[in-house]
Order: structure tokens, then sequence, then C-alpha cells
């Protein structure tokens, strides 16, 4: 692993900077999405809806922004992914575009069968995109196969391989952990209860799921472990995934509820840490011929044009990181239903 200071690894790990923003903010509202279709009551459902509904949409720009990242420094990559990946991205989309709209939707009728159609969407569509980014990142990591020209030559049904769907089922639980532990910040009464003991149960599970998965990638992925043991002192990173999810427990017991928050969103940010330590320097792995791998170095633009783009980085990521302070500064506080609600 080499850890030379240059516009390449600077895009890799701004790259990734945007990717973990839209993991932590957008994965707290897919998890409220995956629980949403649990709760009772009318009421609570609506609670739920808007405790994210000032912000989903808001949240979402950091994975455009990150999209866009990937194309203008690593273009190769984004052509690779997007073209080999055609059809889970179609899917993709439409379950966004059903979330999205399902939001918006659901409140505008007060029919039973109207909302209940809506509630299933807004589920549905939380769940399949949480599994498909899983699904996505699992695949890279295990390597898709590539020809000399770095074209995909699998098919859609490859890249459902059991690694992929693990870590698929890892992400839905790391999200649905994280959504349950927001809700219980935003709420108050019997649903801030429901929500407290349904944000332990899931990091249980969510504990189960990342065990597993860690096992199986030391033992299948032996490759993803490289970077580490070459260089012992990045093992921080890993402690102090552990070490987050256990003060989650800890905040919730004490009921430090937005502190059980930060925890959760530093377990997020150390995982997207170790992913990316392990794929280094390799954007797109391919297997089984590993030598016509997409990396930082063959897939990325020209110097000058990663220059341009450091420098419009520079200016733009502030003005969104503001827009995102702001936007959370004015919808702070606990949810209460009134009649602009959805």
């Amino acid at each position: 692993m080499n850890f030379a200071f240059d516009l390449d690894t600077m895009w890799y790990m701004l790259v990734g900077l945007l990717f973990t923003g839209y993991a932590i903010l957008d994965g707290f509202d897919l998890g409220v999405g995956a629980l949403h279709l649990f709760t009772k009551t009318d009421r609570d459902r609506r609670v739920m809806l808007n405790a994210i509904g000032p912000v989903w949409d808001g949240n979402e720009i950091w994975l455009v922004t990150g999209g866009g990242a990937l194309f203008a420094a690593f273009p190769e990559v984004y052509a690779t992914v997007f073209s080999g990946f055609y059809m889970a991205f179609i899917l993709l989309l439409v379950t966004l575009i059903f979330r999205a709209v399902a939001i918006e939707f659901r409140s505008k009728q007060p029919m039973l069968w109207w909302r209940r159609f809506w509630d299933v969407s807004f589920n549905a569509g939380s769940l399949l995109t949480a599994l498909l980014i899983g699904v996505a990142l699992g695949n890279i990591a295990h390597g898709i196969p590539l020809d000399a020209a770095h074209e995909f030559t699998g098919g859609f049904w490859s890249l459902l391989n059991p690694y992929a769907v693990l870590v698929g089922l890892t992400t839905v639980t790391l999200f649905a952990m994280h959504g349950a532990i927001y809700m219980v910040m935003k709420t108050e009464g019997e649903l801030h209860d429901t929500m407290r003991r349904w944000a332990r149960r899931a990091i249980g599970v969510f504990s189960v799921f990342y065990i597993a998965t860690t096992v199986v990638t030391i033992i299948v992925l032996p490759h993803m472990t490289v970077n580490m043991r070459n260089h012992p002192w990045l093992f921080v990173v890993p402690v102090v995934n552990v070490l987050a999810i256990i003060n989650i427990f800890r905040q919730l017991r004490r009921g430090r509820d937005f502190r059980a928050f930060l925890s959760s969103a530093l377990s997020m940010a150390a995982l997207m840490a170790i992913f990316g330590i392990g794929m280094f320097p390799n954007l797109v792995l391919s297997r089984p011929d590993v030598a016509n791998s997409l990396t930082i170095f063959n897939s990325a633009s020209s110097p000058k044009t990663l220059g341009i783009m450091l420098i419009i980085a520079a200016i733009g990521m502030p003005l969104v990181v503001a827009y995102t302070t702001v936007i959370y500064r004015v919808f702070r506080g606990k949810v209460r239903l009134d009649s602009h609600s959805y």
C-alpha cells in the first residue's frame, strides 16, 4: 500500500468521503423506511415519515455528488460499473423513485387502501435500496469478471453471489439500526419507547451479521486484509468501529440518544474506511484475472483535470456541508404532527 500524497490517492479518499456522507445521512432514511411498515398505527407511520421528510432529499445530494466525482475523477470506473451493473442500477433507481413518491403521496388521500399501498412501496423501496447498495459493495470487494478492455463480461444473476448477498443483508441491518437510533432521537412517548427497544434489537442483529461478514471476508477474500497486515497501525480503524458499536449500547442505556446516533455514524464511517483500506489501490477488482482490475492509477483522469476538480471541490464541499448543517439545525428536535405534516 503506497501512501504517497498524490492526486489519484486524494481523489480516492474524496470519493470515499462523499459516499461515506451518503451512507451516514441517507442510511438512517433507508433504515426508517425499512422499519416503517412494522409500526401499527397511522399516526406512528406519519411521525416516521415526518422525521425524515425535511431532510431525505438533501441527504441524496451526497450520492449525486459522489457519482459525479467518480465520473470526473475515474471515468473508466464509472463506465465499467454503470454499464456492467446496468440492470441493477435501473432497479435501484426504480426503488429510489417509488420511495420518494411514497413519502409525498401517502397522506394525500385518506383511504386505507391508498395509504397501505404507499406504506408497502416506501418499505419495499427502502429495503431494496439498502440491499442493492450492499450487493454492489460486496461485488466490488469480491471481484467481477473484466476483460482486457475493462469491460464487464458477467451477467445480472452473477452479481447475486453468496458473498454479495451477505454484504447486502448486513447493509440492511446496519441501516435499520441507524434508522432506529435516529427515530429514538426524533420521537417521544410510547413510540419513543418502542423505537428504543427496536434500536437495541437492531444493534444485536447487525452485530451478528457484521461478525459473520468479517469472518467470511477474512477466509474468502484475503486480499481485503493485505493492507492492514502490511501496516498494523491501520487496525486502529476496526478497533474504533467495535468501540463505537459498544458505545451505542452504553449511550442508549444512559438515555443519551444523540450520542448514540453519533456513535452509529462513527461506526458507519469506520466501516467505509475499512472497505476503502481493503480495496486500495483497486477501485474495481477483476476476478479471476486480477491483471484486468481498475485501479486509481490506470483509471484516473489526467493530473490537470484532477487538479482543477480539486479546486472546484474545495469551493463546493463547504457549501454542501453548510447546506446540510443548516437544514438539520432548522428541523432539529422532536417530531410533532400538524396540518402541514405528511
